[in-house]
């Protein structure tokens, strides 16, 4: 197999392996931010603050519907990285077809029912009258075009698990122009076009979407990579049911995660809405901000996933250690960098998207309060990533649930009645605090003593034999 991605040169620090993987990682969600962000700021200048509120006001509906097939994309990357880094092509288009029929098929049965049960979710958390049919209207476009999405999501996952961020990232670029040019174009009607409103920022969404998969497609036909849309990867996709085991056994848990992860944002919006439609607002504007405060810390875990897997693979299990290291130092240089940056600027950066003098200092507590914390978040990330990149994925994800349901949910619940809006935005430091406690706690005392152990006694004997 023709090896595409950034290999792991054990006479340098394994740091600078991760940078160059991390580069064009990082600024793909750069550029995911960069989209979101603008559309939401063409929704609040060019029509009003109720439009920022009501695309703000969907997304944990949407988030938990697509939540298991997250885990399934995590899986995929994993099960991507292992075979990449054993040189089985073979099980690498196994790998990638079967996700793919899991997603197409999954997105189509997901879609229809978002579409259909759209209005009674939007009851469960009480979204604002005010904004709730254009709320509605706007997630039930963004379900129809799920299957699209699904297949998106899964390309860029497989090729990353190959080491590969620099294509995944140039179809961004693509995806995300076409989605920056497509809004104002339905907003403002250019061109004869039809004024949507609110609508215009999830066609557009689609749009880019299906701009980027094209480009992605095309680039990797023409690098001759062996994850190219052809006729060997579409025999491929069908349920092969082995796969289909192993694709569950380590992507629903991680499906469950971020289900629990979109229950808490559902209950946590819930409780914010019932501040009025200028807090969910403030609440979608600091999102867009803590995207790019999170960046750093996603992007590091998933490196440190892949690095982890291909390392399995490769029989390498003495690099682990190392890039668990690597990861939680470049987390606290990128990301404390970049939060202190927002910190020195959060007026101005809040000013983009809000110019109701109320909505604006509710946003400002609010990012005062949480932000220090995704450095603690990064250091959970790196530690639960390195654990799944061997298949360990169980513990990682009842501990991140205990520490949202059991932590998170209960304290915005308790001191909300107390310190208003105030005592919601402090639930999420004080769960991040948590689970990196949880987190550490197997990391050192189960994981590195025990499984590590296993793999390396398990190598040891294949080798011998």
């Amino acid at each position: 197999m023709q090896r595409r991605g950034p290999a792991i040169d054990d006479s340098k620090p394994i740091w600078r392996s991760l940078i160059v993987f991390l580069i064009p990682l990082m600024l793909s969600n750069i550029l995911q931010s960069a989209s979101a962000t603008l559309n939401s700021i063409y929704l609040g200048r060019l029509i009003d603050v109720h439009a920022l509120a009501a695309a703000s006001g969907f997304f944990p509906i949407v988030f938990f519907m697509i939540s298991f097939f997250i885990g399934i994309f995590s899986a995929s990357t994993v099960l991507v990285g292992q075979a990449y880094g054993a040189h089985d092509e073979e099980r690498l288009k196994a790998v990638a077809g079967t996700t793919l029929a899991l997603s197409i098929g999954g997105g189509l049965v997901i879609g229809g029912l978002g579409a259909i049960f759209v209005q009674p979710l939007m009851h469960v958390i009480a979204t604002p009258p005010d904004i709730f049919e254009d709320a509605a209207h706007y997630a039930r476009i963004v379900f129809l075009g799920l299957p699209l999405l699904f297949t998106y999501l899964a390309y860029t996952t497989f090729v990353r698990g190959t080491g590969d961020s620099r294509t995944p990232f140039v179809s961004l670029i693509v995806s995300t122009l076409a989605t920056l040019i497509i809004t104002p174009a339905l907003i403002l009607g250019w061109a004869g076009l039809p004024h949507l409103g609110v609508a215009s920022a999830a066609v557009a969404n689609l749009g880019g979407s299906a701009v980027g998969l094209a480009f992605l497609l095309v680039a990797l036909a023409r690098e001759r990579n062996p994850l190219a849309l052809n006729l060997s990867i579409v025999r491929h996709m069908r349920l092969d049911w082995p796969l289909v085991r192993t694709l569950l056994r380590i992507g629903v848990p991680t499906g469950v995660q971020v289900v629990t992860v979109s229950l808490s944002e559902i209950a946590v919006l819930a409780l914010v809405n019932r501040f009025g439609s200028g807090a969910t607002a403030a609440y979608g504007a600091v999102n867009q901000i803590v995207s790019y405060v999170q960046f750093p810390a996603i992007s590091i875990g998933i490196a440190v996933s892949i690095f982890g897997a291909q390392s399995i693979g490769a029989g390498r299990l003495d690099r682990l250690t190392r890039i668990a290291r690597a990861g939680v130092g470049l987390n606290w240089a990128l990301g404390g960098t970049l939060i202190a940056i927002v910190y020195l600027f959060d007026k101005d950066v809040l000013g983009w998207f809000i110019t109701a003098p109320v909505v604006l200092r509710t946003a400002h507590d609010l990012l005062a309060i949480t932000l220090w914390s995704y450095a603690i978040f990064g250091t959970s990330a790196v530690l639960s990533g390195l654990m799944r990149s061997s298949g360990t994925v169980l513990w990682p994800t009842l501990l991140a649930i205990v520490s949202i349901w059991g932590v998170e949910v209960p304290v915005a619940y308790t001191l909300a009645p107390h310190y208003g809006l105030d005592g919601v935005w402090t639930a999420y430091p004080v769960a991040f605090c948590a689970n990196l406690l949880f987190q550490s706690i197997y990391y050192f005392r189960f994981w590195r003593r025990k499984h590590l152990t296993t793999l390396l006694d398990d190598r040891g004997e294949a080798a011998a034999s």
